[in-house]
């Protein structure tokens, strides 16, 4: 059953070929065939259910006018893109300390990097685009001596400024950790592939757990509010077994990591394609559910309905296609953990908040709808006492997940409402999936 046409590129060329999403036997494909290379399918989505439940929820708000007939390779941004920047991020070095087999961009051995001026100007274009925060990014960026000078400039520019590590440096010093600390860093994102030793000297060509644990350590003695997020880039039949363990590692940790933001696997950059490794958004939503028993399918939502957390403080809807990613929280009470949808009738919110976002609003409107928004939120709490509110408030901890494309699975439908964004050095503002397959050159 064919689903809908888009466009895709071929793998071997990258040239812009015809696309079709389709149901077959449960799950979700896409089929694409190049002119010169042939025929390709692979898995879009294993669960056709899931696909069209999110598909009902996504939340979708655009004046984007006609994409470039040149898209995705005048990616900068064009005219076409449907979505606003909410995460910028900055690649300020192509360096790395590691050398990561599923390394999706590829860096490590480039020994030319921008000049911190040429940062700070790629960190105020980005923060003209009203953008709810930066990542700081690389190659590993902790390597560059100068990084907390660089979050001290954007924290003045962003209220939200992450930085995205190995955690190698952070394991090796807790005055590093509090000077990255007290510079401005709001998250760090941490690689974190599993809770023992075989899975990252698959995944990263070296044992890094007990470093992992003392990087962990270190930054929970930085500052008095430090925040981490866990990030695993999930591969099937290497460590898709230890995505319960993962969050159970983060409930244990909760004063201190305030996410796990799962990523399946991307094969772009150093990672080369092989079908059995493909693991989807609903693979991981079923093996949260069986491997904890703290969430159900049921308590995930397409990425799109944060749109209802940042419009009402003023930044763009999210919009980023339902097929990108997922998202929940699990509220933690005295080590106990319970899904966010026993305290918040989430999809009533949402179907509300589509409701009201189909009205034409005048300025006058708008900071009406935003007072509107935080009523309604409130009003959908559903019933529990007072301390069980604000515990839900102060101890939530982020469960998604984000599929980022590669060129096998590339679809154009989803790239025009990208919402995390390359600040470049020519000043180019591009797609992270455009990007890393056909732009970045590492």
């Amino acid at each position: 059953m064919i689903l809908r046409a888009t466009e895709s590129i071929c793998p071997v060329c990258h040239r812009v070929i015809g696309a079709s999403l389709y149901e077959e036997d449960g799950a979700v494909y896409i089929r694409k065939t190049c002119p010169e290379h042939g025929d390709f399918k692979d898995l879009f989505w294993s669960d056709y259910q899931l696909y069209r439940r999110f598909e009902t929820l996504d939340i979708r708000d655009t004046t984007a006018q006609h994409a470039s007939p040149d898209c995705p390779f005048a990616c900068g941004l064009c005219p076409g893109h449907e979505s606003s920047t909410v995460l910028g991020i900055v690649d300020v070095t192509q360096r790395c300390n590691l050398n990561c087999p599923v390394c999706f961009a590829g860096c490590g051995n480039g020994d030319k990097e921008p000049t911190a001026e040429e940062l700070k100007a790629i960190i105020d274009r980005l923060a003209s685009t009203n953008a709810a925060g930066i990542q700081f990014s690389g190659g590993e960026p902790t390597i560059r001596d100068d990084l907390p000078e660089l979050i001290a400039y954007a924290r003045r520019r962003f209220e939200h400024v992450e930085v995205d590590t190995n955690g190698l440096r952070m394991a090796e010093s807790a005055d590093y950790c509090r000077a990255i600390e007290s510079a401005g860093t709001s998250v760090v994102y941490l690689q974190f592939d599993g809770v023992n030793d075989g899975v990252y000297e698959k995944l990263r060509g070296r044992s890094l757990f007990e470093l992992k644990k003392r990087a962990i350590e270190n930054h929970r003695k930085a500052g008095p509010k430090p925040a981490i997020v866990l990030v695993p880039t999930l591969v099937r039949g290497v460590n898709d077994d230890q995505i319960g363990a993962i969050i159970r590692f983060a409930i244990e940790n909760s004063d201190i990591v305030r996410g796990v933001n799962f990523q399946p696997i991307s094969f772009c950059g150093r990672t080369h394609y092989r079908a059995n490794e493909r693991i989807t958004v609903p693979d991981v939503i079923n093996s949260i559910e069986a491997q904890t028993g703290l969430l159900h399918r049921d308590d995930f939502f397409p990425p799109s309905i944060m749109s209802l957390m940042l419009t009402t403080i003023g930044k763009p809807a999210v919009g980023c296609h339902f097929a990108c990613g997922a998202f929940s929280y699990l509220v933690i009470n005295d080590g106990s953990a319970e899904p966010i949808t026993s305290y918040v009738d989430m999809e009533r919110l949402a179907a509300v908040y589509k409701a009201e976002r189909r009205i034409p609003l005048t300025a006058a409107l708008r900071s009406i709808r935003l007072e509107f928004m935080k009523k309604l939120f409130v009003s959908l709490l559903k019933s529990r006492a007072y301390k069980d509110l604000s515990s839900m408030h102060f101890k939530l901890i982020f469960i998604g997940i984000m599929h980022f494309m590669d060129s096998y699975n590339f679809d154009l439908a989803r790239l025009r409402r990208c919402v995390i964004h390359y600040g470049l050095p020519d000043g180019r503002i591009v797609p992270f999936c455009s990007y890393n397959n056909i732009h970045r050159q590492c």
